[in-house]
């Protein structure tokens, strides 16, 4: 596909999932209570702990306003997901067959699930975040937390996570689409354990190696799980291939040559 057609499947993809993404905010503005008094739980569970005043300051005429839109906006990410993912296939795997296009339900089947529990994952370690970064108030102040720092605090953390779990499926989608082979990925796999334990060090700010470890064992199981089916992939590529009479893109040739 010349990149001309490369620039507008992208634009297109971008347009569709753009939609999406406003659809599910609508729906997220509905949710926004909730979902703020639910972001809000650490804070108090602080306050309640210390016996001191930790809460969200809203700084401003239009920040309680600005802060629904945000909201509203993160959640349609995740409102949005199937949808946005089913794009980023799309565009990733434009060139696969209509047998093998079949496996976008596996694609979202997987992604969506994947990139909640990311997010899952994150919000497990929200609290143990917050814990420690406000331990160092002093005892007789009061913690008045700007609700829009909060909040991209909150929306970097579950995104990310969300994000760093779609690697694998990533991975597998450019494997059936011949982009990479189980090879590629496999000689770099140990620079992928040191990106994941680096990941999860800088992500969850807490000074205890338990939880940067309970966060970067998944990473890890989750590479070398997609590098499996991408060897199982290229298994069956190179059987195809050396039945039709073709040399395996592994370098084996068929029967009939090598005679």
């Amino acid at each position: 596909m010349p990149l001309r057609q490369h620039l507008a499947e992208l634009r297109h993809r971008v347009l569709l999932a753009a939609v999406g993404l406003v659809v599910g905010a609508v729906l997220g503005w509905f949710l926004y209570d909730p979902v703020l008094d639910l972001l809000q739980q650490p804070l108090r569970d602080v306050a309640q702990d210390r016996d001191q005043v930790v809460a969200l300051n809203f700084a401003g005429v239009a920040t309680s306003f600005d802060m629904k839109v945000k909201v509203s906006l993160f959640l349609g990410v995740f409102v949005s997901s199937p949808w946005w993912l089913f794009q980023l296939w799309a565009f990733v795997t434009p060139g696969l067959t209509r047998k093998e296009r079949h496996y976008a339900v596996g694609f979202l089947a997987a992604a969506v699930p994947l990139f909640l529990a990311g997010a899952a994952l994150a919000f497990w370690a929200l609290p143990t975040a917050v814990r420690l970064l406000t331990d160092f108030t002093p005892d007789d102040a009061t913690n008045l937390i700007d609700a829009q720092l909060y909040l991209g605090f909150v929306m970097r953390l579950l995104l990310a996570f969300g994000l760093a779990f779609l690697l694998p499926v990533l991975m597998v989608a450019l494997n059936f689409a011949g982009a990479g082979r189980a090879e590629t990925w496999q000689r770099g796999w140990r620079w992928a354990v040191l990106v994941a334990f680096t990941f999860a060090a800088v992500m969850t700010p807490t000074p205890d190696a338990i939880t940067m470890i309970a966060v970067a064992l998944p990473i890890c199981a989750l590479y070398f799980a997609a590098l499996g089916v991408c060897h199982l992939h290229d298994r069956r590529v190179d059987r195809r291939r050396l039945a039709a009479g073709l040399p395996a893109l592994d370098g084996t040739t068929p029967p009939q040559e090598r005679a």
